[in-house]
């Protein structure tokens, strides 16, 4: 079976070594580039499967990269950055990144991340019928053909606004959504962008669904960037 390709955009050698080391164990094939310049030439070249970006590169801003990247190839790309300013990481995602990871992470979120990009990428390459197969994780079962929400054996009662938001996280289940993604998605590409609503209904669908809503197991905020649903655990079986 041919092996999965990550390309790792790192100018920091202990990190892109750590990187490759965990990314090689888990049988994926490897390919480094240190500047901006090099890791576009490895992307337009080699078609890497998906794409580890450092933003603070030595010759480039990692983000004129997902620029650039952006108007020819889906490609994954997942933001790798000690940066953790709220405006950075919704500017790496509103400028097409699939996700942001803050330095220092751990190996099981690193993995689980690409998990969750690359699954997304392929049913978005394969074009197939999204999400017919129900989304698990824990107790919840989100059956999208009958638009029924469960936990244990109880049938969680959402609003039609609240089955969308919760759908479409679940649809992108382990990834970080933007608030004005999700606006977007539910309300429409007019939303006023006021993220007040979105709040009001998050808040709702916690208590709903999290046995404490201040320590949530399926939905996660991403404080200043957006939401993140637990990933789906058959993905990863």
């Amino acid at each position: 079976m041919t092996k999965l390709s990550v390309l790792i955009i790192e100018d920091e050698k202990n990190i892109q070594t750590f990187m490759g080391k965990v990314l090689k164990r888990h049988d994926y094939r490897i390919l480094y580039a240190d500047t901006g310049t090099e890791g576009l030439e490895l992307i337009r070249s080699q078609c890497p499967d998906i794409i580890l970006l450092d933003l603070g590169l030595p010759d480039m801003n990692g983000s004129e990269i997902i620029e650039n990247v952006r108007t020819w190839t889906s490609t994954p790309i997942i933001v790798i950055s000690a940066r953790t300013s709220e405006k950075e990481k919704v500017m790496a995602l509103d400028l097409g990144a699939d996700d942001y990871i803050t330095k220092p992470f751990g190996t099981s979120e690193l993995l689980a991340r690409i998990r969750a990009s690359l699954r997304h990428s392929n049913r978005l390459r394969t074009n197939s019928t999204l999400y017919i197969r129900p989304y698990r994780h824990g107790d919840m079962l989100l059956d999208f053909s009958k638009r029924i929400l469960t936990i244990g054996s109880s049938e969680i009662h959402l609003t039609p606004i609240e089955y969308k938001i919760v759908a479409y996280l679940a649809q992108n289940s382990g990834k970080v959504i933007t608030y004005a993604s999700i606006l977007s998605n539910v309300w429409g590409p007019y939303a006023d962008g006021d993220n007040k609503i979105l709040r009001v209904n998050m808040a709702n669908i916690r208590r709903k669904i999290e046995d404490d809503p201040a320590q949530p197991k399926y939905i996660f905020t991403e404080v200043g960037v957006g939401y993140r649903m637990a990933e789906d655990e058959e993905e990863t079986t």
